[in-house]
């Protein structure tokens, strides 16, 4: 392992749901990493809490099981997976009894920092909250981490803060969104409010338009059930895109202190113009995967997904037009589109400049607009679209794009996003994690168009598995005169 400084505060990190899918694809790994690295104490204890009556032994082995195949290979070490594994500590708890907390208790019950993960559905936060409150386990240290979604709508999210708020105050919780953790989204700060060529463009009329694209190529698979109660607009619209949005929107903060950023992510939240019923019926689209190919095999359909309600009309495509009423975007759409099965896996932010007000080459001259782009996933990059000379003689223009492969600008390390969100919570970090009034500002605009969906009796449109969603999503920006970046 590499050499490094350790804080040598004893820490226990508390897994609710231990044995759940996330923690095996996402925690373990991300904290296996942080253990290769030196990042953790020596002694900080990583405890799992499940249903499951095994013994620590057993739970070892399941994690041996399960975990290595979501590690770099490279990073896999027998020796430090061992090490690794040494850290782990596992309780049997049903969270529904308040008896079954004692055993946590005993095992919890010197003072060390706490950090309760809760990787479970959030109708039990409250209650977990509640116990771990009544065995005396919340302290001024304590640390609670609330994993998405919270809430189906403003009420839930408002029911489970307020709930969570009786026993950990607001510093001490942390709403992860681990697209706020990716290297690139974080970025995304410094290319604004690092490099004072951006500035001056960063706002109407300047820029024409802005996409914002999450795009996944597989299907709801084995989170079909919960899936099914969500749809694309809670499970990615909600949290991910809107985060996206406030970054590439937001004002330049006073300091990069956590309610200095987050005062201004607010302010584009309750920015966003509040859609009418015709606006909803004008400017969203809802789309359902059919039947069709990912990845060279033939997929199935939605509704042919096993848990999934053969009458089902939850969507697993979104794709709107939004806007932000204040002066520096006034005018300017936000195009936010996400969805299943689509074409490839991709995250994407477009920023389109505005047409020169005066072409010199004439009208018939070939041209394309400025665009940067802003890549997120799979490749971590940054491109400007530029136009240059056609080699040759006269001025015939070609597009080009200057780029910069931000996986190879630096030899240092690249932690993955739940890595570095772990670690944020551990050092107390609180700026790139959700804040109560954000949460609740992101409903506020999002519940009007669910219901307005629901009042519209909206189906949504079909679209075949690996294409880039329905035909009504392209016409959306047509009626701007815009294209999506793919299809340009």
């Amino acid at each position: 392992m590499q050499t490094a400084n350790l804080d040598t505060t004893d820490l226990d990190v508390v897994i609710f749901g231990g044995a759940g899918d996330l923690s095996l694809r996402k925690l373990l790994p991300a904290l296996y990493m942080a253990h290769v690295h030196d990042k953790l104490s020596a002694e900080t204890r990583i405890i799992a809490v499940g249903r499951q009556t095994w013994s620590r032994e057993e739970y070892c082995q399941f994690v041996n099981t399960h975990s290595p195949a979501f590690i770099d290979e490279q990073a896999l070490d027998s020796a430090d997976w061992q090490a690794f594994l040494k850290r782990l500590h596992y309780v049997s708890v049903d969270v529904t009894r308040s008896a079954d907390y004692q055993a946590l208790q005993s095992l919890c019950k010197q003072a060390r920092l706490r950090v309760f993960y809760l990787a479970t559905a959030p109708n039990l936060f409250s209650q977990i909250c509640t116990e771990l409150h009544a065995c005396g386990l919340v302290d001024a240290q304590a640390r609670v981490v609330l994993e998405k979604p919270l809430g189906t709508d403003l009420h839930t999210a408002r029911h489970i803060n307020l709930e969570v708020a009786r026993h950990f105050n607001e510093q001490q919780i942390y709403r992860i969104d681990h697209y706020l953790g990716k290297e690139t989204v974080q970025n995304l700060m410094v290319l604004r409010f690092g490099n004072a060529i951006f500035e001056p463009l960063w706002r109407a009329p300047y820029i024409k338009s802005v996409q914002i694209t999450v795009a996944e190529s597989v299907g709801v698979g084995s989170r079909a059930g919960f899936y099914d109660s969500a749809g694309a607009m809670r499970d990615m619209v909600q949290n991910h895109l809107l985060q996206l949005m406030c970054i590439v929107a937001m004002e330049p903060p006073i300091s990069l202190d956590a309610d200095d950023v987050r005062d201004e992510k607010l302010k584009v939240l309750r920015s966003l113009k509040p859609m009418s019923l015709a606006d909803i019926k004008r400017d969203t689209v809802r789309g359902q995967y059919t039947a069709g190919a990912s990845g060279g095999q033939a997929v199935a359909a939605y509704l042919e997904e096993a848990q999934v309600p053969a009458d089902s009309r939850t969507e697993t495509f979104v794709a709107l037009r939004a806007y932000i009423n204040n002066a520096r975007w006034a005018q300017v759409p936000f195009f936010l589109r996400t969805g299943k099965r689509m074409q490839q896996r991709q995250s994407e932010i477009i920023i389109e400049f505005a047409e020169q007000a005066f072409s010199v080459f004439g009208d018939s001259a070939a041209s394309q607009p400025n665009r940067m782009i802003i890549s997120l996933q799979p490749q971590e990059s940054i491109q400007l679209g530029m136009m240059v000379k056609e080699p040759g003689s006269g001025m015939r223009m070609q597009p080009v794009r200057l780029g910069l492969d931000l996986q190879q600008s630096s030899d240092k390390r690249r932690a993955e996003a739940y890595e570095r969100l772990l670690m944020d919570v551990i050092k107390g970090r609180l700026t790139h994690f959700m804040r109560r009034d954000e949460l609740e500002a992101a409903w506020k605009w999002v519940d009007p168009i669910l219901q307005g969906w629901s009042e519209l009796d909206d189906k949504p449109k079909p679209y075949p598995a690996g294409s880039w969603g329905p035909a009504a999503s392209s016409a959306l920006m047509a009626r701007d005169g815009l294209t999506w970046f793919e299809e340009s």
